[in-house]
C-alpha cells in the first residue's frame, strides 16, 4: 500500500475519532412535563412558556427558551418540553381563549383569562404579578410540575 494511502487514511481515522467524540460529549438534555389543573374551559388552548431567567417574566418572550400551546380536552393539560438544558426555568401559562397566545387584562390589570405559574406562588390583585424567583426550580434531570391554574374569580 502507498505510504501516502496510509497517511491519509491515517489522519482520516483521527478526523472520525474527534468527530465521534464530540457527538459523544454532547451537553446533557431534559424534558419538562407541565401539568396543568384545574381549568375552567372545557374548549379552547392553553399556552406554556418556559422562561430561562426573570427578564419578560411571565409576560413577554424576552427570556423564553420555548413554548408551545395544547389543546384542552377536560379539566387538564399536558405538555412536554424536549431538550432542555440543565438550569433554573419558571413556566407560565395561559388559558388563552381567544387564541392570541398572551394574558389580556383590564384597565386596572386585573387578568380577564386564566393563568397559571410554576410553583404555585400565591397571587392577589395586592401582591400582584410573581416574580421569577418565587416561581424557578432547578431543572437537572426529566421533571413533571404541576400548575394550578387561577382565574380572576379565584382573587
Amino acid at each position: 500500500m502507498p505510504r501516502i494511502f496510509q497517511v491519509s487514511t491515517f489522519f482520516l481515522a483521527i478526523v472520525a475519532s474527534i468527530s465521534l467524540a464530540r457527538t459523544v460529549k454532547a451537553e446533557p438534555t431534559a424534558t419538562l412535563t407541565v401539568v396543568v389543573n384545574e381549568l375552567h374551559h372545557k374548549k379552547g388552548q392553553v399556552c406554556l412558556r418556559v422562561y430561562s431567567s426573570e427578564k419578560g417574566f411571565p409576560d413577554s418572550n424576552t427570556s423564553e427558551v420555548q413554548s408551545g400551546c395544547a389543546q384542552i380536552t377536560g379539566s387538564s393539560v399536558k405538555k412536554h418540553f424536549y431538550g432542555l438544558k440543565p438550569g433554573t426555568y419558571a413556566v407560565a401559562v395561559v388559558d388563552d381563549q381567544n387564541g392570541d397566545h398572551k394574558l389580556n387584562k383590564d384597565f386596572l390589570g386585573i387578568p380577564k383569562e386564566g393563568f397559571g405559574i410554576s410553583k404555585n406562588p400565591t397571587v392577589s390583585i395586592t401582591t400582584g404579578t410573581p416574580k421569577f424567583r418565587d416561581a424557578s426550580f432547578v431543572l437537572r434531570k426529566n421533571t413533571t410540575i404541576n400548575i394550578v391554574m387561577k382565574y380572576s374569580l379565584d382573587l
